[in-house]
């Protein structure tokens, strides 16, 4: 079930928030380095993590599924947010190039039917950018934060969903290795917490955010099928007897 637009806004404007966007948006950046003149969604929850894009993307849009509801963005220019139907995207196929999805797969009652219309709407080589709870993380056992509800996932879980719609993983990144504390004394250490783990590769860390490619091919089966036809019996017209 999704949480409620107005409860994730005033996450985002609240320190643990706040903190959390700049951490999160550090391994978003570090992965979608170069989106000149590229096409760019977000879908789910990710205006937080779409300003930074903004004024360098040729096009970026927030698509927010219809059970969560939608806020406006950007708040002083023309809007550039929908609500939608997550399993049906209003754009036609390939016609974007990369793609940014928080606070999305863990809330969906379908995650492999949305993530197979991502497909649909990615160009061929676009990049699909996964923002997920970690099964192993506090973050996920705790209620204080959006990545507190919804279903967790294993690093093998994401990868057998990604492959299951035709995306290939091509790199991985964790972030939230401080708890979500809400105390701003203990905020102002997350940046030394967020080092430590991933100097050490902790196994605690609050998100996966998971890079993928779209496959341009599907799978064919190797089962032969039988070349030998099957004949059914044809009724010929008998004579009636007199």
């Amino acid at each position: 079930m999704y949480p409620d637009v107005v409860g994730l806004r005033s996450f985002y404007a609240q320190p643990l928030g706040v903190v959390t966007r700049r951490l999160v948006g550090r391994a978003v950046r570090a992965r979608f380095d170069n989106v000149r003149g590229l096409s760019l969604l977000g879908i789910g929850y990710a205006t937080p993590y779409l300003g930074m894009f903004r004024e360098e993307c040729e096009r970026s849009l927030a698509f927010m599924p219809g059970a969560q509801g939608v806020t406006r963005w950007p708040s002083a220019a023309p809007t550039l947010a929908a609500l939608v139907d997550e399993t049906e995207l209003p754009l036609r196929d390939g016609m974007i190039d990369r793609v940014i999805a928080v606070h999305l797969l863990e809330m969906t009652p379908d995650a492999g039917e949305v993530l197979r219309e991502v497909w649909r709407v990615l160009a061929p080589g676009g990049r699909l950018l996964c923002v997920v709870p970690s099964r192993r993380g506090i973050w996920a056992r705790t209620e204080n934060n959006p990545f507190g509800h919804g279903r967790p996932f294993s690093r093998t879980q994401i990868t057998d969903l990604l492959r299951g719609a035709l995306f290939t993983p091509v790199g991985w990144d964790e972030a939230l290795f401080i708890p979500p504390v809400a105390r701003n004394w203990f905020l102002r250490s997350a940046v030394a917490w967020e080092r430590a783990g991933a100097t050490l590769a902790l196994p605690f860390a609050g998100v996966h955010i998971v890079e993928a490619t779209k496959q341009v091919y599907k799978p064919v089966s190797t089962k032969r099928r039988s070349r030998l036809r099957v004949l059914q019996p044809v009724l010929a017209p008998q004579p009636v007897g007199g």
